[in-house]
């Protein structure tokens, strides 16, 4: 019965098609069962379409009266339903089974017939029909001959208060303050509106356009990874290991294309590229650590390095990116962005690279190497990364899929010694143990399938026009500010007269659908950048970028004029 069930819901979505799909089932020996489904189909087909069109006033059905004085209440029920969103039937299922859930369908609530809730939703009647379908063969529903669908499943108990225990209070920030151990809260961070894709001009680093995501690659890797010997491979618990897949792909693709050979042993993937700092911070750093950051820097690496340590020291930069000096030098552990630097974006030489080297080598400097946008815009000639130049195993070598594809995919990956490895996954395990293999076996398809190499050709192209747009626009809008960006950096580092406060100029062109990141984060000393801002374009469309740089040129000389 459930089959038969399932094979009409198909039919009907395929409309005048059931007949014939009915035949199918008959040359293929199901004689009766495809004849009678292959025209009762056809005949619910009909009906559905006199149903997607009623007339003004009319009435559905028998039902329609009772549905009446309900139909304030399942519109309410289903005022979430987003038809610019994913498939009308799986929110329709969704909906009903939250509401079974929490109660508000109670157990044995009759619900409005197929025609009628197609009706009120506006919907086609085979898109109910199939959702309804399904939540009988989950036991949400029950289907009830000639009398409809109702909830089903069993009664839902809630835990109570036993008697006797006094009234629950909550206790506030006063109570817990004194508590904590670290403040994690305390800390500067970027911040950057939630809303940011609803605003027509987001000029924001890092972030999502939906445009060039590669939804047809990325789907027919996760409809891969969804098969049954797939399934097999990713559902298990590797307690501290990763996906051998991704991790042969990273050898084979990812990795030397930046130059870089490393062994399985020496590979061990994250969520995201700051789960890798962090995890890299914690096995390094105690509260003696001396820590050097470029300065202006990463914000989040930062932070993190001083929930460890006090010991937090500046690194100076001029030109060519970090100067590796006396105070360099005395580090234990040292933050680098060698092939963009954050935020001003310049790319480090090669002699400068050589130069830090050395100097790590001389003052055994552990250096954290975090390579965020390496390959994602080949603009020149592809600098090595330090980790591909190091004889002397001192870096330690962050990058990320993330900043590639989509930044809430989370995967990112470090490379090291392999005894360096093996601690951080020692330690990886007392935190989450490994990222979800699902995604790790997708990515790895989606990689291994050709899709990531034809992806990062298709998204340098783009960006770099976006790039070259920017060279054209900024100096022709904001004639005033000073700019810097190193090939194949997907941000400007904006300068302005000392007299602008980059956070009220942020908030005056958010006014004007315009959003761009005050530059005071950056930099410790938060008066050093108050005047300066990082200007993204990764998440911009090109043909927004000129009226969106129009705008915030007036905003910014009406904030000069005042």
């Amino acid at each position: 019965m459930r089959q038969s069930r399932v094979l009409l819901a198909r039919f009907l979505q395929l409309g005048g098609k059931g007949f014939m799909l009915g035949i199918t089932a008959f040359s293929c020996g199901r004689v009766s069962q495809g004849i009678v489904l292959g025209k009762l189909a056809q005949l619910t087909y009909r009906e559905s379409t006199v149903a997607r069109a009623p007339k003004a006033g009319a009435i559905a059905s028998p039902d329609a009266a009772a549905l009446g004085k309900d139909e304030l209440f399942w519109g309410a029920l289903f005022r979430g339903l987003n038809r610019g969103g994913s498939f009308l039937q799986l929110q329709i299922r969704q909906i009903i089974v939250t509401a079974i859930e929490d109660g508000r369908l109670p157990l044995g609530m009759k619900m409005p017939s197929s025609r009628d809730l197609a009706t009120v939703l506006k919907v086609s009647r085979n898109t109910v029909v199939i959702a309804y379908e399904q939540l009988v063969d989950q036991n949400f529903l029950v289907s009830r001959q000639r009398s409809g669908y109702f909830v089903a499943g069993l009664p839902k108990k809630f835990a109570t208060d036993p008697p006797g225990l006094p009234e629950f209070t909550s206790r506030g920030d006063d109570h817990w303050a004194d508590r904590f151990a670290v403040r994690p809260s305390a800390h500067r961070n970027i911040v950057k509106p939630l809303d940011w894709q609803t605003h027509p001009y987001p000029f924001i680093f890092g972030q999502f356009d939906p445009s060039l995501f590669p939804t047809n690659d990325w789907r027919e890797s996760a409809r891969a990874a969804l098969s049954v010997p797939e399934i097999n491979n990713w559902a298990r618990d590797l307690i501290d290991g990763d996906d051998p897949a991704l991790i042969e792909q990273l050898q084979l693709q990812v990795l030397p294309r930046r130059g870089i050979h490393a062994r399985a042993d020496e590979i061990m993937m994250t969520i995201g590229a700051q789960h890798a700092l962090y995890l890299i911070a914690t096995l390094f750093i105690n509260g003696e650590t001396k820590v050097g950051i470029e300065e202006p820097g990463y914000p989040d690496a930062r932070n993190i390095f001083r929930m460890l340590t006090p010991n937090v020291v500046p690194l100076g930069i001029d030109a060519e990116g970090l100067v590796p000096d006396e105070t360099f030098q005395s580090c234990a552990v040292a933050y680098v962005t060698a092939s963009h630097q954050c935020p001003t974006a310049v790319t480090m030489p090669l002699p400068r690279r050589l130069e830090l080297l050395k100097a790590a080598a001389a003052g055994d400097v552990v250096v954290v190497e975090d390579d965020y946008e390496g390959e994602l815009m080949p603009e020149t000639a592809t600098l090595p990364p330090l980790k591909s130049l190091d004889r002397a195993s001192n870096v330690l070598y962050v990058g990320s899929l993330s900043k590639a594809l989509a930044p809430g995919l989370r995967l990112g990956y470090v490379v090291a010694p392999a005894p360096v490895i093996r601690e951080l996954r020692a330690l990886r395990r007392l935190m989450l143990r490994h990222p979800p293999l699902n995604n790790q076996r997708v990515a790895a398809l989606f990689i291994g399938l050709g899709h990531y190499r034809a992806h990062l050709a298709q998204v340098g192209r783009v960006l770099l026009e976006r790039a070259k747009l920017l060279d054209h626009l900024l100096p022709k809008y904001l004639p005033d500010c000073k700019f810097s960006r190193g090939p194949g950096s997907t941000n400007f580092w904006v300068t302005c007269p000392a007299s602008i406060d980059a956070t009220a100029l942020a908030q005056a062109a958010l006014d004007q659908g315009v959003v761009i990141e005050p530059g005071a984060v950056f930099s410790m000393d938060e008066t050093a950048s108050r005047h300066c801002f990082r200007l993204g374009f990764s998440s911009i469309r090109t043909d927004r970028i000129e009226v969106g740089i129009e705008r915030l040129g007036k905003v910014l000389a009406q904030q000069l004029e005042s």
